[in-house]
């Protein structure tokens, strides 16, 4: 019998609450012990029956009696989804895998039936359906039989119940991708309105939803953040074990004890002024030796994370899951539980605090000259705003500690001019909050030489960090930035071809070609057709343990050592610097492992662990975009109606794309509201060009544009060209209608309606004119 059989909520259970049954069990369970632990009665033992069912076909349990939950590996039968067509062939991975180590999921060939003349057989797959498919790995790789394709999940199964004229529920997605809505089997306490989570339930395509948890009021400050928290997956809650491991970690002793005391060093920390922890903090003075006149001493302290995380602890297991922190405007979702991250690990002004130390030689001409690492005890003399750091070197009231600071930023700034990085101008929206949590104001980040300072001393520490490793034949995590590949060089020489611009691709390229092409640009809007071209060129940033540079800080070796606090990757190359330069620490009195440095684990399966934190990051890019976007949904949807300036981000065939100019948030403008002729699509220009009249629309292109909609829980805008035509605009033929009207059994069927639009008993949505649930515009409570 399982031991927390008497802590278990009474009632049908979830999934996870069967799973987590399952695994914390002493013996093997079936479905009388789950029954028995959860107290089931009567007509809640078949509904379980059925549960355990519909598990066993996504893969979860092995679907014999004893309902054994399968762990690690490839389920025999599991839900799988294609992500790429190989020669016609779908490529598939696990839909569910997070396996401890890191592993990267396993690509599965799916081997289709034939489709002859008449065949009733599974239509072809593409990328991006689901499958429920038998599995088997052969010499040949790992293959897939599918036995049923299955219906596309809302996001993240998170959505806001809907009630249609017949009374029947439904979850409305929150995803601008997604337009269809799931019926909802179960309701529970939740009612029409309200941001609920839920999960798939029965089977078939048409098998519905139940919802499992009721979130709240969908426009409340905080949904946003809990939308994308739940659409991509992120762990927010620690274990019960780390908690407790974070708590014992904490109480490891800080001594000068085989490290280095700089407390007596007036070492600064400069950060974001709403910052919570700081993972970094910088010195700097005339170096004083005559052969490297006009040079300088540098030092970069960080947050020594490694001292509190070891190898292979339940704290590092979670870490390694987590891969960063993300940041939301209401909130952080930290890797490491909050007494380490915003406590004892935080370099707080004042206080006692182990760091990892890089100790820079730098010229006058900011070339890294000598450098090494050291674990030390620092006390940070001052912790202190951006926008605080500028202004006391504005008005010239700081002290010498920015002076220095500010004198070897000069000449490392001359090593930057002189490798001549990719020159990129790419505006950070910033949402302010006010006291309750809603918007106050949605501003362009402003760009300071503080910020830059602290950058500049940031990379010259992590090519210090890569070099060193290099130096000892150390595993490295590199960060890795390979230059565009020959497909992407083609198509942007294509594209500057019809700019009556050249490009040679014999030639060795570099960031300078790049900034060339911008630097020669007078004209504005030509040079954000130009910045957006180049910008598609690049490639995507990862971690890897072989090095292939970084193409766009013009970087040989390149490693992420400076914010351990919040990125997996910098504690790995931490413990790399501990192995290689002897820095071990004496053996802790406490439960925890002894060893600071690599593990075996992180020697052997470097590259996978890589991959996998490399995913966590795009996906906590993915996360805090659509969050931003949200909120700037919120922040516009008064006021819809008016005009703004916009520029062009991106145009296809059925449209193009545009944000506002110094806000941002992508909206769709259709084809069918552009002009009342025949628009006909350049995919080498990136350009829609009108037959008659040669009106053009590009990327980087600036216009005025009218907003029509802006969806908060989508973060979708709609934009209209002023005096657009949409019933006779068209790309070289006529346009189609869109999706016909609702289903019988779908909302909108019922309730009262003025030019189309139906409202809730609250008045607080609205339906568009197919009905929909996936149109649903709610209106939003940013300031005008």
């Amino acid at each position: 019998m399982a031991k927390r059989a008497n802590n278990l909520p009474k009632g049908l259970p979830t999934q996870k609450q069967v799973l987590e049954f399952i695994q914390t069990s002493d013996t093997t369970v079936g479905k009388r012990e789950i029954a028995k632990a959860f107290g089931l009665k009567g007509q809640e033992k078949i509904a379980l029956k059925k549960l355990l069912k519909d598990m066993a076909e996504e893969g979860l349990i092995d679907g014999k009696k004893t309902a054994y939950h399968r762990m690690g590996g490839v389920p025999k039968v599991t839900v799988l989804r294609v992500v790429e067509l190989d020669d016609g062939d779908p490529i598939a991975v696990p839909e569910k895998w997070e396996p401890d180590d890191g592993a990267k999921p396993p690509r599965l060939t799916i081997i289709e039936k034939s489709r002859g003349r008449g065949s009733k057989g599974m239509p072809a797959l593409k990328v991006g359906d689901r499958v429920l498919a038998r599995t088997e790995e052969t010499p040949r790789g790992w293959r897939a039989h599918p036995m049923k394709k299955l219906a596309q999940q809302t996001e993240g199964l998170i959505g806001v119940v809907e009630k249609d004229g017949r009374g029947k529920f439904w979850l409305a997605p929150v995803d601008k991708k997604v337009r269809n809505s799931s019926p909802i089997s179960d309701v529970g306490t939740a009612e029409e309105g309200q941001l609920v989570s839920a999960e798939p339930v029965g089977r078939g395509t048409r098998s519905g939803v139940r919802v499992t948890e009721v979130l709240g009021d969908p426009l409340a400050p905080n949904s946003f953040s809990m939308i994308a928290i739940a659409k991509h997956g992120i762990p927010h809650v620690f274990p019960e074990a780390v908690l407790n491991e974070a708590q014992l970690a904490a109480k490891l002793p800080v001594t000068t004890d085989k490290r280095e005391d700089l407390r007596d060093v007036p070492i600064v920390a400069i950060d974001p002024a709403d910052a919570r922890d700081h993972d970094d903090a910088i010195w700097a003075a005339p170096d004083d030796d005559e052969n490297n006149a006009g040079g300088f001493r540098a030092i970069v302290a960080i947050a020594d994370v490694s001292h509190y995380v070891r190898p292979g602890s339940a704290l590092d297991r979670e870490a390694r899951k987590r891969g960063n922190s993300v940041y939301f405007p209401d909130r952080v979702i930290p890797m490491l539980p909050e007494v380490l991250s915003a406590d004892v690990c935080s370099l707080k002004s004042g206080e006692d605090r182990a760091a990892m130390v890089c100790h820079m030689t730098i010229s006058a001409d900011g070339e890294l000259l000598k450098w090494r690492f050291t674990r030390a005890v620092v006390r940070i003399a001052e912790v202190m705003a951006y926008e605080e750091a500028q202004r006391r070197i504005d008005d010239k009231a700081g002290d010498e500690r920015l002076d220095n600071l500010w004198k070897a930023w000069g000449a490392l700034w001359k090593a930057r001019e002189a490798r001549d990085p990719l020159d990129l101008d790419l505006p950070e929206r910033q949402v302010v909050l006010d006291a309750e949590g809603g918007i106050d104001e949605i501003v362009v980040r402003e760009r300071l030489d503080a910020h830059r300072v602290v950058e500049e001393f940031m990379i010259s520490a992590n090519v210090a960090a890569a070099k060193a490793l290099e130096s000892k034949n150390s595993p490295v995590v590199y960060r890795v930035h390979e230059q565009p590949s020959r497909e992407k060089l083609l198509a942007l020489k294509e594209y500057l071809g019809t700019q009556d611009k050249k490009l040679a691709l014999g030639q060795v390229i570099t960031p300078t070609l790049f900034n060339r092409f911008l630097k020669d640009v007078s004209d504005e809007q030509e040079k954000a057709l130009l910045m957006e071209a180049v910008l598609r060129t690049q490639t995507q940033a990862y971690y890897g343990p072989d090095n292939q540079g970084h193409f766009g800080l013009s970087l040989g070796s390149y490693a992420h050592f400076t914010s351990p606090i919040r990125r997996y990757a910098d504690l790995l190359v931490h413990r790399a610097l501990v192995d290689a330069f002897k820095l071990e620490q004496p053996k802790p009195k406490s439960k925890l492992p002894e060893s600071s440095g690599l593990s075996d684990v992180d020697r052997d399966d470097l590259g996978k662990i890589s991959e996998a934190i490399s995913r966590t990051e795009r996906r906590a890019m993915e996360a805090e975009r659509d969050t931003i976007d949200r909120y700037v949904a919120a922040w516009l949807s008064g006021r819809v109606g008016e005009t703004f300036e916009t520029r062009i981000t991106g145009v296809q065939n059925f449209g193009f794309f545009a944000t506002i100019v110094g806000l941002g948030g992508d909206g769709l403008v259709p084809i069918s509201t552009i002009g009342d002729e025949y628009f006909h699509y350049d995919e080498a220009a990136k350009a829609l060009i009108g037959a008659d009249s040669g009106t053009r629309y590009e990327t980087g292109q600036r216009l005025k544009m009218k907003l029509v909609e802006a969806n908060a829980l989508t973060g979708a805008l709609r934009f209209e060209v002023p005096g657009g035509d949409a019933s006779k605009a068209r790309e070289g033929r006529p346009l189609r209608s869109g999706p016909k009207g609702p289903r019988k059994d779908g909302p909108g069927n019922g309730g009262p309606r003025k030019n189309g639009v139906r409202k809730d008993k609250a008045g607080k949505h609205q339906v568009g004119k197919r009905g929909r649930p996936g149109n649903i515009r709610h209106q939003g409570r940013g300031k005008k």
